[in-house]
């Protein structure tokens, strides 16, 4: 079946690219570690300083965990929040801000650089969009507010 693709944001592709998820829900018979070992690991890297998604690629590769939700029955952010551990920001959008700040420090030194300039303007402006849904979710105060004069302290 080949039905239109919903395309990238700011550029014209179309692409499929995503990780498959394993079909199966349940926990696969060979992991040793109960939901406790994992949820005290998950909780260990992000003390490390890793992000949500790290950790779940860390857990997969050196711990043979496919998905971190089917062995616990939540979501690593979920387990972080728990132990009031959760990102103020949430990492999606801490990310594209991070691109943001290098772009505008890029930009500093050289302002001439049009095509960069153009790019940060859509980079915010997906940033923008992001923040909106995150208020409208609760994930964000609805005060927050992206500044690009406050945006490098967000991601020091």
């Amino acid at each position: 079946h080949h039905h239109s693709k919903m395309g990238r944001m700011h550029t014209p592709g179309k692409g499929m690219a995503s990780s498959a998820l394993p079909y199966r829900r349940s926990t696969p018979a060979w992991l040793k570690l109960s939901a406790r070992d994992v949820s005290e690991q998950v909780v260990k890297l992000a003390k490390k300083g890793l992000m949500p998604s790290q950790i779940g690629v860390f857990l997969r590769d050196c711990h043979g965990i496919a998905q971190v939700k089917n062995v616990t029955g939540s979501k690593i952010v979920r387990i972080l929040k728990v132990n009031g551990m959760a990102p103020e920001v949430p990492e999606d959008i801490y990310c594209l801000i991070k691109k943001a700040v290098a772009i505008r420090k890029h930009l500093e030194h050289n302002r001439k650089d049009k095509d960069s300039k153009y790019r940060l303007i859509l980079m915010e402006s997906r940033i923008h969009r992001l923040a909106r849904y995150y208020k409208r979710c609760g994930k964000l105060a609805p005060t927050w507010k992206y500044q690009s004069s406050t945006a490098s302290a967000l991601v020091a």
